[in-house]
């Protein structure tokens, strides 16, 4: 790439600040704004990027004023008359969305991508850490035992993963690992070798306008796969004619991939075997706990099978995978008292990972506490959201999280409230802490995509003083 400099706006976001790390790695001059600060701008601030806060083109920077030298790259979660992205395009300097260098920088890589309204990012983060424990230098369906271990492949990934304390990883095989962004149609930039779908629920309805276009939008990046697809049982249809092998995997109904003989070890974590086309992976132990994650190994392990992976040692990746923060993470897991954190802003997520905790915890109080995220969405699902929350015992609901929105008249926490089947009351997200300390808690569980979990460590402090 011809630029020494590469401004970020919206560098603070998960899928941006991978990207701006990356460059940063290659010894360019990295800067860029972002809304708020957070712990992942005061790292990438430590690791050498210039970073502001403000909208404002007096705040850029003097060295990434130059269109000759500064390519700038953005995320469409800012507005476009944003003050600087507006300056940079009046100004002649070349603009790429994220997705746009997303697509430069996976050119000539053997790429494996995750796509899926929920799920991808454990996936994909499951994926990479695989194949650095387990991936082979050559590409093919063989479970070798030679060549593999460290080293074998990088990824751009949409959350930090545990293992690798990071959102990007950089290996120095030729393989790639990406999560494939259904917003925006950001993932139509790709053309991976092998893809997993993990699920095709609506969402993004702003974007789209119908659940169907989004599907279509679905098969059409099915149809840019070159070599292997692999879908979520029941996830996809449509998928007849297009060049790549299209397989099917679950978490135990039989069909090219599942787990069987699922049995639960200690801790909530499972005990499996996973089923391939042509072989059987005996007991297995997953590192992290939860059925989802069960089923979130089977997709991963998928991607491996197509690549080509070391037997016994994707055995020991997924004992060692540490998880994702921010993707049931649990803070606190002792005999009286539960506190786990998850990402999922979507019905179908929330429903998924309270069936896991039920399954983990049988018969014990379970609490959500639930920060929706966007007007659009709530609008959208709120029903959904109610049917999900009401799987809890008790609710504990936030106002919703704008982001890049602007509020909706008549769409409010409220409309998932009085749809609610279970007892819950509605707080500011800064009284979430001392709320849970006058209640009779067991298993608490705080759900969002917004900065909920800004408060996660607070309300740590509160759980676990009751166990004093």
């Amino acid at each position: 790439m011809e630029f020494y400099n590469i401004y970020f706006v919206g560098i603070g976001g998960i899928g941006m600040s991978s990207l701006a790390r990356y460059f940063l790695h290659t010894g360019r001059r990295v800067g860029g704004y972002d809304r708020t600060e957070s712990a992942l701008t005061w790292e990438l601030e430590a690791e050498g990027a210039q970073v502001h806060y403000h909208d404002s083109v007096e705040a850029i920077p003097m060295e990434f004023r130059d269109a000759g030298s500064t390519l700038v790259v953005y995320t469409p979660a800012v507005p476009a008359e944003h003050s600087e992205l507006v300056w940079f395009r009046e100004n002649g300097f070349r603009v790429e969305k994220r997705s746009e260098m997303l697509g430069h920088l996976s050119a000539g890589r053997y790429v494996m991508a995750v796509a899926g309204t929920h799920g991808k990012t454990t996936v994909s983060t499951l994926t990479a850490w695989l194949n650095h424990s387990a991936g082979l230098t050559g590409q093919g369906r063989v479970c070798g035992t030679g060549e593999g271990g460290t080293g074998t492949g990088s990824a751009f990934l949409g959350g930090i993963s545990r293992n690798f304390r990071s959102n990007l990883v950089l290996g120095s095989g030729n393989r790639l690992a990406v999560e494939a962004d259904e917003y925006d149609r950001s993932f139509l930039r790709l053309h991976p070798d092998c893809a997993v779908i993990t699920s095709t629920d609506p969402d993004h309805l702003d974007i789209y306008g119908s659940h169907e276009n989004l599907l279509e939008a679905f098969r059409r990046f099915a149809s840019q796969v070159r070599q292997t697809l692999i879908v979520r049982k029941g996830a996809l249809d449509g998928l007849q004619g297009i060049g790549a092998e299209v397989m099917e995997y679950s978490l135990d109904e039989p069909c090219a991939f599942h787990a069987r003989n699922i049995r639960a070890a200690e801790g909530g974590k499972y005990r499996f075997d996973v089923v391939f086309p042509d072989m059987v992976l005996e007991d297995c132990t997953l590192g992290v706990p939860g059925l989802i994650n069960v089923e979130n190994a089977v997709a991963a392990s998928t991607l491996m099978w197509a690549a080509g992976f070391d037997c016994a040692r994707l055995r020991e990746g997924l004992a060692g995978f540490e998880g994702v923060k921010r993707r049931f993470e649990f803070y606190i897991n002792t005999p009286s008292q539960v506190y786990m954190d998850d990402y999922a802003h979507h019905p179908g997520e929330l429903t998924a990972a309270i069936g896991s905790l039920r399954g983990m915890f049988p018969g014990r109080k379970l609490t959500a506490v639930f920060q929706p995220h966007l007007y659009s969405r709530t609008a959208d699902h709120y029903e959904g959201f109610a049917k999900a929350l009401s799987l809890a015992d008790e609710v504990v609901l936030n106002p919703i999280y704008p982001a890049r929105e602007l509020p909706l008249e008549g769409v409010t926490s409220q409309l998932i409230g009085q749809r609610l089947t279970v007892p819950w009351r509605l707080v500011p997200k800064e009284e979430i802490a001392s709320t849970l300390a006058g209640m009779d808690t067991d298993v608490v569980a705080t759900f969002g995509a917004g900065d909920i979990d800004r408060h996660c460590g607070e309300i740590e402090q509160v759980l676990k003083s009751k166990t004093l």
